[in-house]
C-alpha cells in the first residue's frame, strides 16, 4: 500500500528492473541532453572567437596608447651632426697617416631654382604619393622595421619626408629606436611644414656621390651646370642615383651597374608618365644623358685617392652607408704596407714613363695605362695597390676597373674547372657551365659577359680587374680557398666599428686542383726569365689579350701574389685602343722588379705540395683541359 506522499506524486528511487534500457548500439552511449554543452578544457578555453577579438582590440589599444606616448614625448630635434661633419682619417697599416677627407660640398638652393620637371622626377623615383601622404607609409615602416630586426638590410619604402628627416634630423644608423623616431618626427614635420618645404629640404640634404650633397652640387658634379639648367632626363638620372650613388656613378659603374641605373632611369620617367607629369611622346624621344667625367677631390693626388676610394667602396659593401662615411669622424686603417706600396709605385712609374723618349715614345706612354694589386695570400690583405699615374688626372682606378679582356691569364681557371671536377668527383657538366661555375667560385664577375660562348672562354674574352685576378691566383696559392682581397684593416668612429667580411672564404676548388695549377705555373709561362730572376720559388702566367688592348702578368710566391696589367687607352677620349708596345715580357718585367723589391731581405718560402710529392710536368696538367 502506497504511503500518502506516494499517492500525491512524490518522487522515489527508480526500480532498476523497471527502468528503461539504453537501446544504443554496443560501444556507443546516448548523449544526455545538455551534458558538456559549450564546455572547453585546456588551452582551448583561452581562444574563443569572443576572446580572440578582445585580445586583438586590446593589442591595438595598447599600440595606440604606446604610440600616443611616443608621439608626445619625442620632440623634433635640432639639425643633426651632418651639418658639422668631421674629417675621416685614413692610415697605412703601420699607423702613419695616408690622407684626410670629409669636406662637405653643398650649396643650398630654393625650390624655385629646381625645374618643376626635375622636382617631379625625384617624387616619381622615391615617393609617388608624396603630395597626398601624411609623411609616412605605414606598410613601408613595417617592412623597414622587420628588415632591420632580421638583419635583411635597410630597404623599406621610406617616404621623401622620412628620408629628409633621416638626413637632416637623425643619424644614418639602422636601429629600431632610430626607425621609431623617424616615424614620429616625420608625422610631426609633415603637419608643421608644407610639402614644398619638405621637398626643398630633401633635395638639399640628399647625398649623390662624388662628395656632392644636395641637388645643386650634384648638378655641378655630374653635368657641369647649375640646377636651374637641368633638363628632365638629367634630373631623372640624379633621382635614380640617390638609391646607390657609388654603384650608379656612370664613370665607375660596372656593366651590371650601368644596366641597373639605366633601368631605374627608365622607371623614373615611366612613373612620371603615369602621374601625368610627362607627355608620353616626349618620354619616348628621351635618351640617357651620360654624365661628365668627375673631378677628383683635392688632397687625394697620386695614389692616395685610389687607396681611399678602394677603402670607401669596401666599407660601403660591408654595410656602412655613404652618408655615414661622408658625415666623417672615422679612423680607417688600411692593410697597405708603406714599403711595398712605395716599391710598387716606383716600379710602375719607371715602367710606364721611364723609357718614354722622343715624340713617339711620349705618345706611347700617354696611351698606356697601368694597374696593379699585391696581396698576402695567407690572409687576403692588399699590401700595395697602383691605380694609375695620378688620381687627380685619371679618376678611374686601373687596379679595380674590369673592362679589359684578361686573355691568357684566364687559362688556369679553365684548367682548374677541369681538374676540380675530377678531383671532387663532380658530375660531368658541359665545359662552358663548369668553367663559369669555377670562375664564380673563385670570385670573378660572371655576369659581365664573355662566358656565353665556348670560344669566348677559351680566348679569355671576359673583362676583369687586377684586383679580381690577384684574388683568383691567391686562391690557387691558398690551396683552393676563395680569396676576396681586402684593403680595410679596421674602421672605427667613437665606440662604433665596421668590420669587412673575412677575406678568406670557403673552398672554391679542391686543394689538389690548386696544387696542380701551381705546379703547372712554376715555369712562369709567358715570362720565365722574369720569374727566375727573383731567385725564389714562383709561379705565374702572362699574355696579351685577343684584341691586343691589354697585357697581363699574374705571378705569386708562397707569400705574395701580384697582378699587373697594362692597358691601351686614348688619352683624350678615354676609349680603349690597341696597347702600344704590347708584349708579355714588358709586363712580366714589372712584376719581377716589384716582387724583388717587395721581398728584399725576406727569406725564400717554398710551396707546400704535401709530403713526398714530386713536381708534375706542365704537359700533364695541360692534358686535363
Amino acid at each position: 500500500m502506497a504511503g500518502p506522499l506516494t499517492a500525491l506524486g512524490a518522487r522515489r528511487a527508480p526500480d532498476p528492473e523497471s527502468a528503461p534500457q539504453d537501446s544504443s548500439p554496443p560501444g556507443r552511449r546516448r548523449r544526455t541532453k545538455g551534458r558538456g554543452k559549450g564546455k572547453r578544457t585546456g588551452i582551448r578555453r583561452f581562444f574563443t572567437w569572443r576572446k580572440l577579438i578582445a585580445y586583438v582590440v586590446g593589442l591595438f589599444a595598447l599600440l595606440i596608447g604606446a604610440f600616443t606616448v611616443l608621439y608626445y614625448s619625442i620632440e623634433v630635434p635640432e639639425a643633426n651632426a651632418q651639418a658639422k661633419a668631421q674629417s675621416n682619417v685614413y692610415k697605412y697599416s703601420d699607423g702613419t697617416i695616408l690622407a684626410r677627407t670629409g669636406e662637405i660640398n653643398r650649396e643650398m638652393v630654393s625650390l624655385d631654382r629646381v625645374p618643376t620637371g626635375v622636382q617631379h622626377a625625384f617624387v616619381a623615383a622615391e615617393n609617388k604619393s608624396f603630395y597626398q601622404d601624411p609623411g609616412v607609409d605605414p606598410m613601408g615602416i613595417v617592412r623597414g622595421l622587420v628588415n632591420t630586426v632580421t638583419g635583411k638590410g635597410t630597404q623599406g619604402g621610406s617616404t621623401i619626408t622620412q628620408q629628409y628627416v633621416k638626413n637632416y634630423y637623425l643619424s644614418q644608423e639602422q636601429t629600431v629606436t632610430r626607425k621609431i623616431k623617424e616615424l614620429v618626427i616625420s608625422l610631426k614635420v609633415d603637419r608643421s611644414s608644407s610639402k614644398e618645404e619638405i621637398l626643398r629640404g630633401y633635395l638639399n640634404t640628399s647625398y649623390f656621390g662624388r662628395v656632392a650633397y644636395g641637388v645643386q652640387a650634384a648638378a655641378r658634379a655630374y653635368y657641369d651646370k647649375d640646377v636651374d639648367d637641368l633638363d628632365i632626363a638629367e634630373g631623372a638620372y640624379l633621382a635614380a642615383l640617390v638609391q646607390a650613388p657609388s654603384q650608379y656613378d656612370w664613370a665607375v659603374a660596372t656593366p651590371k651597374a650601368k644596366r641597373l641605373v639605366t633601368q631605374r632611369w627608365n622607371y623614373v620617367l615611366d612613373n612620371m608618365v603615369d602621374m601625368h607629369w610627362l607627355d608620353a611622346a616626349q618620354r619616348k624621344r628621351m635618351r640617357f644623358p651620360t654624365p661628365v667625367a668627375p673631378e677628383p677631390a683635392p688632397g687625394l693626388s697620386s695614389q692616395a685617392g685610389y687607396l681611399v676610394d678602394a677603402a670607401r667602396n669596401e666599407l660601403i659593401a660591408a654595410g656602412v652607408s655613404e652618408q655615414e662615411l661622408a658625415a666623417g669622424g672615422w679612423t680607417i686603417t688600411l692593410s697597405i704596407d708603406p714599403a711595398k706600396q712605395r716599391a710598387l709605385e716606383e716600379t710602375m712609374r719607371q715602367g710606364l714613363d721611364g723609357s718614354a723618349k722622343g715624340k713617339q715614345g711620349r705618345a706611347d706612354a700617354a696611351a698606356t695605362q697601368g694597374g696593379a694589386v699585391s696581396v698576402n695570400p695567407e690572409n687576403g690583405h692588399i699590401v700595395a695597390l697602383y691605380g694609375g699615374r695620378d688620381y687627380t688626372e685619371h679618376y678611374l682606378s686601373n687596379a679595380t676597373r674590369g673592362d679589359y679582356q684578361v686573355g691568357p691569364v684566364f687559362e688556369p681557371v679553365i684548367t682548374a674547372a677541369s681538374i676540380d671536377t675530377k678531383a671532387r668527383k663532380k658530375p660531368t657538366a658541359d665545359r662552358l657551365s663548369a668553367v663559369k661555375s669555377t670562375a664564380r667560385a673563385l670570385g670573378m664577375d660572371t655576369d659581365s659577359g664573355g662566358f656565353d660562348k665556348e670560344q669566348s672562354v677559351e680566348l679569355g674574352l671576359m673583362g676583369s680587374s687586377p684586383l679580381r685576378m690577384a684574388g683568383v691566383y691567391a686562391s690557387f696559392d691558398h690551396e683552393g680557398k676563395r680569396i676576396t682581397p681586402s684593403i680595410v684593416k679596421s674602421a672605427r668612429r667613437g665606440d662604433e666599428t665596421a668590420d669587412p667580411p673575412d677575406a678568406v672564404g670557403d673552398r672554391a676548388i679542391a686543394p689538389a686542383a690548386a696544387r696542380l695549377i701551381t705546379r703547372s705555373l712554376i715555369d712562369g709561362d709567358g715570362g720565365p726569365d722574369a720569374v727566375r730572376a727573383i731567385n725564389r720559388p714562383a709561379a705565374g702566367k702572362g699574355g696579351v689579350s685577343d684584341d691586343k688592348r691589354a697585357a697581363w702578368y699574374v705571378g705569386y710566391t708562397p707569400d705574395l701574389v701580384t697582378a699587373v696589367g697594362l692597358f691601351g687607352e686614348d688619352p683624350t677620349t678615354r676609349k680603349q685602343i690597341r696597347l702600344p708596345n704590347a708584349g708579355v715580357q714588358r709586363v712580366a718585367d714589372l712584376w719581377n722588379r716589384y716582387t724583388g723589391k717587395a721581398l728584399s731581405g725576406v727569406p725564400a718560402a717554398w710551396f707546400d705540395f704535401g709530403e713526398g710529392s714530386v713536381p708534375v710536368p706542365a704537359q700533364t696538367v695541360a692534358s686535363a683541359r
